[in-house]
């Protein structure tokens, strides 16, 4: 699964990126990501805690990206500059350590539906930083944001489980901040130009953060490997190929060379497509409320996705 993401990302100095590249990996960020959410959710749930789990995700896809690179164009491609690592080293924290791992921390006791409507305000954050930027965003792109926010909040209440301990949503708020703020900054802190090697190095070293992190919170005295059952094992792998070598990579693509609100839509669909794969996988009942939720999300991302074309144009 190593290969993967070359579809959707190219090698440093190959061809600008175009609209259908930009839409490819925008695609695989909707899909796959939101079919994450449910593999954290087994991963947590089958005795791995979830700092490490999300570490072992991140570092093992790190060591599998670098042996492809390495394999593919020589080990040259790997080496960046100290600014380069620093700034991978940032981006990772940020989105990876502080973004992912509160995302793992919280799900132990936060609903999906609350999760997914506290992660739905990404799009918001990213809209406060770009205006204390200096920007101006289009009205209808605030329009197309919050249309979106209150979709996936439709999405969110038709879960009705709303109960969850305070601290997991103030950690989950938290992780959405730093994601946010990750996301709006790594295009101007150096990041190595190949955006494969800086997935490499963002995951490799907000993985190791993540280890850190874990240890702190006295999670290797929870970990044993012999109650992980099956289903906790392949949730793992499938974060590690699709979640990490995967998305983790279309959306370090589309964070050098695509507009931040269009990339921020992926907070909105995500829990759309949560949703459906419930339906079909698990045979979950879908409600008018979830359709209409639905219905306002698309909406709402279809409002941003034309704002930021006439921009561009």
């Amino acid at each position: 699964m190593a290969a993967a993401p070359v579809a959707v990302v190219p090698e440093a100095g190959s061809r600008p990126a175009s609209s259908a590249m930009i839409w490819s990996a925008l695609a695989v960020v909707y899909v796959v990501w939101g079919s994450t959410y449910l593999a954290i959710r087994v991963v947590v749930e089958a005795e791995i805690p979830p700092m490490l789990g999300m570490a072992a995700r991140f570092l093992v896809a790190a060591l599998l990206l670098a042996g492809f690179l390495a394999l593919r164009s020589g080990v040259s491609r790997l080496r960046v500059s100290r600014r380069e690592l620093l700034g991978a080293g940032v981006v990772g924290l940020l989105l990876l350590a502080f973004g992912n791992g509160a995302v793992a921390i919280a799900e132990q006791t936060v609903p999906s539906g609350l999760a997914a409507l506290l992660i739905a305000a990404v799009p918001l954050w990213l809209m406060l930083l770009r205006v204390g930027g200096g920007e101006r965003p289009r009205p209808l792109t605030w329009l197309g944001v919050l249309i979106g926010f209150g979709g996936a909040a439709l999405l969110a209440l038709s879960g009705g489980d709303t109960s969850a301990k305070p601290w997991s949503v103030a950690i989950l708020v938290l992780g959405t901040i730093s994601w946010a703020v990750g996301s709006r900054f790594s295009p101007r802190l150096g990041l190595p130009k190949d955006p494969l090697v800086a997935t490499l190095y963002e995951m490799a070293i907000g993985g190791t953060a993540m280890v850190l992190i874990g240890v702190l919170r006295g999670e290797p005295g929870r970990l044993h490997l012999g109650a992980i059952d099956t289903q906790g094992w392949i949730a793992l792998a499938y974060l590690v190929a699709f979640g990490s070598l995967l998305a983790y990579s279309a959306y370090s693509y589309l964070l050098a060379n695509a507009p931040i609100s269009l990339i921020g839509t992926y907070a909105y669909v995500n829990p759309v497509v949560a949703v459906f794969l419930g339906w079909l996988i698990l045979d979950e009942r879908v409600t008018a409320e979830i359709l209409l939720g639905g219905a306002v999300v698309v909406l709402g991302v279809a409002l941003v996705v034309s704002a930021e074309r006439r921009r561009r144009s």
